[in-house]
């Protein structure tokens, strides 16, 4: 017979003897001798609990070996049903490992793990025995209760009960315990408010990462359970430092908290929770630094999608599946990764049939088979609406070769152009370089700046400090010859394009035919004779 049920009847069955003896008692005795009668009284309640339990189970033992299973069963519920009915409380478990059917493993419960989190701050104060533990991808000890421990909290006047329970030698859960009446505030507000908190929590705790696909068409099984592979994200890059005039920064800052922030905006007008972002311009101009400046602003991670890498459309598909929420995709020098316009087919247009289906071969060997419409449907395809909250990033050096389609608007929804450093730039990186914010030599810096094309990354290399006896202002006229310096290589290049440019007119004009020579001859006046 279940314990849980003798205990229940036997508790039971106490307390209202008990109750009726101090009613029979008291009315012809005293408080103080029935208190005397009370241990006399109890001990020959017990004796008499004891036997008829004991009759009881043998009673049980006997119809479970020879009632037939039907008996049995309708034996069992019929218990279950009354002792659900005389006990108040409702018990739900969350397991910490559930199977995936997709990937045919055990994976570690999402919920469980926000639980936890939830549960951290109360265990480390409430609970006498304690687990810490460090994961992967946090920077701190996760301070956790440990098995058998309770702790209680409450919740809109709901009070419940959490235990960590060991299920086997390897499975835990947790079981939340509360009463019925609480039923309807625990499973629509309660639960949902742990699993926020929780995951809340996490965000805080973990530390970012850095993925990038695995390369080789690696196939989904137990031994490789995903095709992307990680570090932890520690890029010190922010908006304060970029080398970028206030008002441009404002801008794209307020752009993507709005993105962030913009879940039920997004889902009120019917569109995917996604934005996409193209960087370009010149190398150099702080593309990468953009992307890092983005992800430290909004605490996401990055995935670094190498298309050459890719083996076909159907693997660029999974890649995005397993993508999570709360990312920045990037696809960068996105003209160079693979030939998406087309342009294969008019080179092979003059090679012999042979070597076409030998170029075929090492393409299908070795090469991506990622087409155009394959990526397309990658940014903004039914595929690219799973999951949510993502940003898309594109970078480019040569804006002027993207296939139209691939950056239209609705694709690429803000195009930010990361120009030559300007004299606002400048100041910028001069505050982070040398700790300045105004200088005599800041009036020569700009007036070649308006006549110089430095990248950000050049400008900052001249301004940082070789050794330690490099002060600031040897800092600033290193900068000054090296603007001056591209100053003179620009009007060199600008004389040698211009000589190019006449002596290639030059050559295309036609030399003199015979017939323009013999008219040329004909107009000559005739020479007299003496």
């Amino acid at each position: 017979m279940d314990s849980s049920l003798i205990s229940f009847f036997l508790t039971l069955l106490n307390q209202n003897m008990h109750a009726k003896f101090l009613s029979k008692t008291s009315r012809t005795t005293s408080p103080q001798e029935t208190m005397k009668l009370v241990p006399a009284k109890r001990a020959q309640t017990l004796a008499t609990m004891g036997s008829t339990i004991a009759t009881f189970t043998f009673v049980w033992a006997i119809i479970c070996q020879y009632c037939p299973y039907e008996i049995r069963h309708m034996i069992e519920k019929l218990k279950q049903k009354i002792k659900d009915y005389f006990y108040p409380y409702i018990r739900i478990t969350i397991l910490e490992f559930t199977f995936h059917d997709r990937d045919r493993m055990m994976k570690r419960s999402e919920g469980f793990a926000a639980v936890e989190a939830y549960l951290s701050s109360n265990s480390s104060a409430n609970a006498n025995r304690l687990k810490a533990e460090k994961e992967t991808d946090t920077s701190c000890l996760i301070m956790s209760m440990d098995r058998d421990q309770i702790l209680s909290d409450e919740f809109q006047g709901a009070k419940v009960w959490w235990v960590l329970k060991k299920l086997s030698s390897h499975r835990v859960a947790y079981e939340l315990t509360f009463n019925k009446r609480h039923r309807e505030i625990i499973t629509k507000y309660y639960l949902d408010h742990v699993i926020k908190e929780g995951n809340e929590i996490r965000m805080g705790n973990r530390q970012r990462k850095l993925y990038t696909n695995c390369s080789g068409g690696l196939k989904w099984s137990a031994y490789q359970p995903t095709i992307w592979s990680h570090i932890v994200f520690e890029h010190p890059a922010s908006f304060e430092k970029m080398a970028m005039e206030a008002e441009r920064k404002q801008e794209i800052i307020d752009d993507l908290l709005t993105f962030r922030n913009g879940k039920d905006y997004y889902a009120s007008i019917g569109k995917a929770w996604k934005r996409g972002y193209l960087l370009y311009g010149p190398p150099g101009t702080g593309k990468s630094t953009m992307i890092a400046a983005m992800a430290n602003l909004l605490g996401y991670d990055i995935y670094d999608l190498e298309l050459t890498s890719v083996k076909d459309n159907t693997e660029l598909r999974r890649l995005l599946i397993e993508t999570t929420g709360k990312s920045i995709i990037v696809i960068e020098d996105i003209d160079c990764s693979l030939d998406l316009t087309g342009q294969r087919k008019k080179k092979t247009e003059k090679i012999s049939e042979a070597e076409q289906k030998e170029i075929k071969k090492e393409a299908r060997d070795q090469g991506s088979k990622v087409t155009l419409s394959g990526l397309l449907n990658f940014i903004d395809g039914l595929w690219s609406s799973c999951g949510g909250e993502r940003i898309v990033v594109f970078t480019t050096n040569y804006v002027e070769k993207l296939d139209p389609a691939l950056i239209r608007r609705g694709r690429m929804d803000k195009y930010i152009e990361l120009s030559y450093c300007s004299f606002e730039g400048f100041k910028v990186l001069a505050k982070n370089y040398l700790k300045l914010e105004n200088h005599q030599m800041f009036d020569k810096i700009e007036k070649l700046m308006m006549e110089t094309k430095l990248t950000p990354a050049d400008v900052a290399e001249n301004l940082m400090p070789k050794s330690h006896r490099d002060d600031p202002e040897k800092c600033l006229t290193n900068l000054i010859r090296a603007m001056e310096k591209a100053r003179k290589r620009a009007e060199a290049d600008r004389k040698k394009d211009e000589e190019g440019a006449s002596s290639k007119e030059n050559e295309t004009k036609q030399p003199p035919t015979v017939k323009d020579i013999e008219e040329n001859e004909s107009n000559q006046p005739l020479a007299l004779g003496k």
